[in-house]
């Protein structure tokens, strides 16, 4: 559930130093959250990467199937992640077209990024899975990074978290967790026909959420709960686009309804290690600087 769409370059457009037995890796939203991290994370392997975005050579546009078969030309493994959300409608369509090109081209790995709790999402998963290729599905929970490279950035550096949540717990993920079980779905044996559904070690509220905010910087970051519609009419107001607004009514609405109020172990059954904790990810961003007034 990456709601945020704030996207950072990646430092290695296309790496070409070969690691061992690897062929080219085409990385889909090369440059967002989880993206940019499994292609660095690549790259640093000796992987060679290709960055699938719009603005990259050749060019990736999801509404541009023209183009894909420049980018797939010479893959062997492609990432996928779907902007704004595999939820959205046309999605199932789009990832349908993206396996059946990927599968005349001669691609022989799939690795998507679902989301946790969706309908939508476990649809496109079942595309992928019925591609031909050798699949893995990472299914995700809301990103930590969503409060320090995404849509609720703002609301922390303001020091009031005003969403329409409740008090529903969420098992929040790091993202740097999503890019290792990724990674290792990728170059690794053995993810083959494997489902990690990825969540942090506990559940937490947005309370919870601000509590550790607040432990991590040193300033009082409240959490306060708002009614759904004055949350969109602002978020309206604010000159979102049409795709981001759609995606929060679709998951405050929606998904945060308690149906992902419970742990998952998919990431400890993929690199053999805990995830990682909101509070460390609060206090490493902190340590940044990023939140400071």
């Amino acid at each position: 559930m990456n709601i945020g769409i704030t996207n950072t370059p990646a430092t290695n457009p296309e790496s070409r130093d070969a690691h061992p037995g690897a062929g080219l890796t085409l990385v889909l939203g090369g440059t967002g959250k989880t993206g940019r991290r499994v292609a660095d994370r690549l790259a640093q392997q000796g992987v060679p990467v290709r960055i699938g975005s719009r603005g990259a050579t050749p060019s990736f546009d999801w509404e541009n199937e023209k183009g894909w078969s420049a980018c797939l030309t010479g893959v062997e493994a492609v990432y996928i992640t779907y902007a704004p959300d595999l939820a959205m409608p046309g999605a199932q369509d789009a990832i349908r077209a993206l396996t059946i090109a990927a599968r005349q081209h001669g691609v022989k790995r799939l690795v998507l990024l679902s989301g946790r709790g969706e309908p939508e999402a476990q649809a496109c998963e079942r595309i992928v899975q019925e591609s031909g290729i050798d699949w893995t599905v990472v299914r995700a929970s809301w990103f930590n990074q969503n409060f320090s490279e995404g849509a609720f950035v703002d609301l922390v550096l303001a020091g009031t978290i005003a969403l329409p949540a409740g008090m529903t717990p969420e098992p929040f993920i790091d993202a740097d967790d999503i890019a290792d079980v990724v990674v290792a779905a990728l170059v690794a044996p053995g993810h083959a026909g494997q489902t990690y559904e990825v969540t942090g070690p506990r559940l937490m509220t947005f309370a919870d959420i601000a509590a550790d905010l607040s432990a991590a910087t040193g300033r009082q970051i409240a959490y306060v709960d708002v009614p759904h519609d004055a949350f969109m009419a602002e978020v309206t107001a604010s000159g979102a686009p049409k795709d981001v607004i759609w995606m929060l009514d679709y998951l405050l609405a929606t998904v945060l309804d308690g149906r992902n109020a419970h742990l998952s172990d998919g990431v400890q059954r993929a690199l053999g290690r805990p995830p990682r904790d909101f509070a460390e990810y609060a206090r490493g961003v902190a340590a940044t600087g990023l939140w400071s007034e």
